[in-house]
């Protein structure tokens, strides 16, 4: 498939020959915004609202921190006084709000204040990038607007660049369809000692959420019919991003430290790939709607101004350093890639999935990292992404099946990949991952065909939140897994997230899991802990 970089035009060519009843089944306010230039009007806005009309708390989804810079760090929050209605309970005009960072809880130490305004386009979300910040140091920050105040959040700063910190630790999240169960393991997560959290991807589901919440079973409410439909328009991404939000352990986990976040699929549609669609709905439709949940992701996540959307594009991809501990080059391996092969699914290998002219990254962001890599002074270097980096055979004898929606898929480009970490010389490649809603823990060999070959790095998979509901310490197929795949090293089927601690001496993961997500309440355990040594990558149990 052909990159898209001028996608933003060839939408605004394509959208001209839809017909009237065509565009607004995707929604003539989504396409209009998604069109746009996504910047507020000047020319005719709205006059401001006096903050002292806001009659009903507008901080019912939070707060959130993310990207930790060394002096920097972003903070975000969305006025919604009713969530579940698509304006959030909010007139059609801008407001001011206040900000403040404190260097206690209580707020007696001020560390820094402005205002921002939050604008109805985009859906009365505010970013604000605060500057002047200390390196390496714990924050906490709380906005106001009008009488009303909302919950505080705790932030930390990146370490200082060119710095030696001792140790970090991360949370590894991924997949947490709100329909599935409770965010039980959120709610643990929030009390957990983190520097971050990586969330790798499928923050939402587009799938429809009855009025019982699905697996939930609420007893105590019902949602309201606007959930029970799949997302497609601008107003149900945003509808849906305030659902999951309203969840008070989703809540607490954000307020609890910054989030570092990429996408994966279910944020727009199940198994996109770059412009072409799973159901084979237009080219043109299919735009529209990836328009319009890039905007609706932008608008629910603490992203910098840089992550702002174009139309359908939104470059996500980015480094972050950690002094000169670790390096992490976040991915997108969706908004790129060409389509899946062979029809997708798990297919045995043909010349089309072995071209190795297919991409799984697209040229720009593979030449990014592997640039990136080259200039790296980090001890490890860290890959955040989102689909299966090694190899995995789920039969025992051939022909062998791969996933053609993960790197297998893509063999060429996860070689390329591979070549550019020898030459720059990578010693401690580390990929995280989520997707498949289960734990694993992967030795990547330079030649998967060979067990014997050289470790090239380690590939830690966070299991999902919810995703695929309480699912099983050993799944049907763990024995053939495990024996079909030796360089896996680990393999657990329930829900829960992984603490990645990193030091001068070596990577240590731990996989916690909670018993069940579709009663609320579970207790967390670490199923298990590997460590794999600096300098000699390979996982061992700890």
């Amino acid at each position: 498939m052909t990159p898209m970089p001028s996608a933003t035009a060839e939408l605004r060519a394509a959208a001209r020959h839809l017909n009237r009843r065509r565009f607004l089944t995707v929604s003539g306010a989504a396409a209009a915004l998604a069109l746009g230039t996504n910047l507020p009007s000047t020319a005719h806005a709205a006059p401001t609202l006096d903050p002292a009309r806001i009659a009903e708390d507008p901080f019912t989804l939070g707060v959130a921190s993310g990207d930790p810079r060394p002096d920097s760090v972003v903070l975000w929050t969305r006025l919604a006084p009713r969530p579940y209605e698509p304006a959030g309970g909010m007139p059609a005009r801008p407001v001011a709000v206040r900000w403040e960072m404190s260097h206690d809880e209580r707020f007696r130490r001020p560390a820094a204040r402005g205002h921002v305004v939050a604008h109805p386009e985009f859906h009365h979300a505010v970013h604000v990038d605060v500057p002047g910040l200390e390196p390496g140091r714990v924050y906490h920050y709380r906005f106001r607007v009008g009488r009303w105040t909302s919950p505080a959040g705790r932030t930390r700063t990146a370490p200082a660049a060119g710095s030696s910190p001792a140790a970090l630790r991360f949370g590894l999240l991924s997949c947490q369809a709100y329909h599935d169960g409770y965010y039980t393991a959120l709610g643990h997560l929030a009390h957990e000692d983190l520097d971050a959290v990586f969330h790798l991807g499928d923050y939402l589901y587009e799938y429809a959420v009855s009025a019982v919440g699905g697996h939930r079973n609420h007893t105590d409410r019902l949602l309201p019919d606007l959930f029970d439909r799949e997302t497609v328009t601008l107003e149900d991404y945003r509808l849906r991003y305030s659902l999951y939000k309203s969840d008070a352990d989703l809540a607490a986990a954000h307020a609890a430290h910054p989030w570092i976040v990429t996408w994966d699929d279910h944020e727009t549609e199940n198994n996109y790939a770059n412009g072409v669609p799973e159901n084979g709905v237009p080219p043109e439709e299919f735009l529209i709607r990836r328009a319009a949940a890039y905007r609706a992701y932008y608008e629910n996540m603490p992203l910098r101004r840089p992550q702002r959307p174009q139309g359908p594009d939104l470059r996500l991809y980015r480094r972050l350093h950690y002094g000169n501990l670790a390096q992490f080059d976040v991915l997108d391996t969706r908004q790129y890639r060409d389509n899946q092969a062979n029809g997708d699914g798990w297919k045995v290998p043909t010349p089309e999935s072995e071209d190795p002219s297919r991409t799984m990254l697209g040229a720009g962001q593979e030449r990014w990292l592997i640039d990136g890599w080259r200039q790296s002074r980090a001890l490890w270097n860290v890959v955040p992404q989102q689909v299966v980096f090694s190899r995995r055979r789920n039969r025992v004898e051939g022909p062998w099946p791969l996933s053609m929606d993960a790197w297998d898929g893509y063999p060429g480009s996860r070689e390329r990949v591979l070549a550019g970490a020898d030459a720059a010389g990578v010693e401690n490649l580390v990929v995280l991952t989520g997707d498949v809603h289960v734990h694993y823990g992967f030795d990547i060999k330079r030649d998967f065909d060979d067990p014997d070959s050289r470790t090239a790095g380690v590939e830690i998979v966070t299991t999902s939140v919810t995703s695929g509901r309480d699912g099983a310490e050993r799944p049907a197929n763990w024995q053939t897994l495990m024996t079909a795949n030796p360089h896996l090293k680990y393999y657990n089927g329930r829900r829960g997230y992984v603490v990645l601690g990193l030091d001068r001496e070596k990577l240590r993961a731990d996989y916690r899991t909670v018993p069940a997500v579709t009663t609320p309440g579970a207790p967390i355990a670490t199923a298990a802990s590997f460590v794999s040594p600096a300098g000699e990558p390979g996982l061992s149990p700890a």
